[in-house]
């Protein structure tokens, strides 16, 4: 365990900000795209090969080498397993539990990846790291407000998608530091985009069909993924799993502050609340100095 230095904890702190950023206005982009009549799995397929394409143009211009053995298959199965199973629970837990039990449910991400992470890599958990991802926990919390109501068979589909991309963030944080961020990204989205093409064909298309529509589309690609999910990795690479996950709880506080921008939703007084919280959690693990992985 070597520690790390400010000024790369503060790169790693951009990268996640930009990330949580580009997270956080996808559901922005994507009700704009429903409501010009993009079904998800199209939806999804068109986000994932518009992104790996371009990221593919990029690579290949820029002569950079593909992932290859081990990397190459944990890559693969981050993007055609990972993604797709971790979209199928959240999305089926939307039928049996509210918005807001769903996303606190997800959300318990950042507290797995840090405990999985103390037991795998046998780091200590300080008091310090604890507070702080219990207070985004809390914060979030505040943050999605709405009612958090849900049967048995929501709130199981809820934490499996908190699971499973927690072991998507903890494959990650061996292997994009290995294959690169843009190769890494490049192979997950192609990789998606394949199971994603794959149940479109088996559903039927429901493509835009309106500038609109594709104006939507084409933020989810770009903003929401590409710079994104790149992002994410060159922060955990400098923040570890466990903090980077922790600090990407700025995600539910960029969306509710965009949605009340954009789609003219309120912000009441304990959203406002629990992104103070989420704030404050973030900039003492950005301000922390602590050791890293």
């Amino acid at each position: 365990m070597t520690a790390s230095s400010p000024r790369t904890r503060l790169i790693g702190f951009v990268c996640i900000v930009a990330s949580a950023t580009g997270f956080g206005a996808m559901p922005i982009f994507a009700k704009l795209a429903y409501a010009e009549g993009v079904d998800l799995p199209s939806m999804l397929f068109l986000r994932f090969a518009l992104a790996g394409l371009l990221m593919a143009v990029v690579m290949t211009a820029r002569a950079m080498p593909w992932p290859r053995g081990s990397n190459l298959l944990a890559l693969v199965a981050m993007g055609g397993i990972g993604y797709l199973g971790e979209s199928f629970c959240y999305f089926a837990a939307l039928q049996y539990a509210t918005a807001g039990l769903t996303a606190l449910l997800l959300y318990l991400y950042p507290a797995i990846v840090t405990v999985l992470t103390a037991i795998l890599a046998r780091r200590r958990l300080t008091l310090l790291r604890l507070l702080s991802v219990a207070a985004a926990l809390f914060g979030t919390g505040l943050a999605v407000g709405g009612s958090l109501e849900g049967s048995v068979l929501g709130i199981l589909f809820g934490v499996a998608a908190a699971l499973i991309y927690s072991v998507y963030i903890l494959v990650g944080e061996r292997v994009a530091p290995v294959a690169g961020a843009m190769p890494s990204a490049t192979v997950i989205m192609l990789s998606a985009a394949t199971v994603y093409g794959l149940i479109v064909l088996w559903r039927g298309p429901a493509f835009p069909d309106s500038p609109l529509a594709w104006a939507a589309v084409g933020g989810i690609a770009l903003l929401s993924t590409v710079v994104a999910i790149i992002t994410f990795f060159a922060g955990m690479a400098r923040l570890g799993a466990a903090d980077a996950a922790t600090l990407s709880t700025l995600e539910p506080v960029v969306t509710v502050v965009l949605a009340a921008i954009f789609l003219g939703e309120a912000i009441g007084g304990w959203q406002i609340a629990g992104g103070a919280i989420i704030l404050t959690a973030v900039i003492v693990l950005a301000r922390s100095g602590e050791a890293t992985q």
